[in-house]
């Protein structure tokens, strides 16, 4: 009697501790089924740092990369722009750490795809709601700088007054 109250109190407690997992993870991830659009692809852009060089050298690299999906990426639905874009993550990687070495920087850059969390973020009369997202994301350098971001599909973010910060920054700057 008493091994199996141990049994039954050990198998609670792995239990409880999973839900513990998932429950504190959701809360710091905030990605868990939580994604506000199955059909939007974001942009995020993180500098090395947030030294002016740094800061500027991003901005090119958002056009240069801007510039290649416009003319590259199929766009005309979700599923073919998020697939465009995973057969051509080397050569954004490229495309990004070329326009940094164009600029003297030589810190590399490394793109993925990867769902991640924004905030609420109004483009144009477009309010997207905060949420879990698909996004690519730039990483520059160390990636520990302010950011950018937009969103590629629909296409939100391609033109110059389009330029948004973190909302650290927003808050904090």
């Amino acid at each position: 009697m008493i091994k199996k109250v141990q049994l039954l109190n050990k198998i609670l407690s792995v239990a409880l501790s999973v839900a513990i997992i998932f429950f504190v993870s959701s809360i710091f991830c905030g990605c868990i089924d939580n994604n506000n659009s199955d059909e939007l692809l974001r942009l995020h852009i993180r500098a090395n740092s947030n030294a002016d060089g740094d800061q500027a050298v991003k901005l090119s690299v958002r056009d240069a990369v801007n510039s290649y999906i416009c003319e590259n990426v199929n766009k005309t639905s979700f599923a073919e722009a998020y697939e465009d874009i995973r057969t051509k993550l080397d050569g954004i990687s490229y495309i990004a750490a070329s326009v940094l070495e164009q600029n003297g920087y030589y810190y590399g850059a490394r793109a993925k795809l990867a769902k991640e969390y924004f905030p609420t973020r109004k483009y144009g009369k477009t309010t997207v709601p905060e949420g879990c997202y698909d996004a690519l994301i730039i990483e520059l350098g160390e990636a520990k700088g302010d950011n950018w971001w937009c969103v590629i599909y629909p296409p939100l973010c391609y033109g110059s007054s389009f330029e948004y910060k973190s909302i650290f920054a927003e808050l904090f700057g």
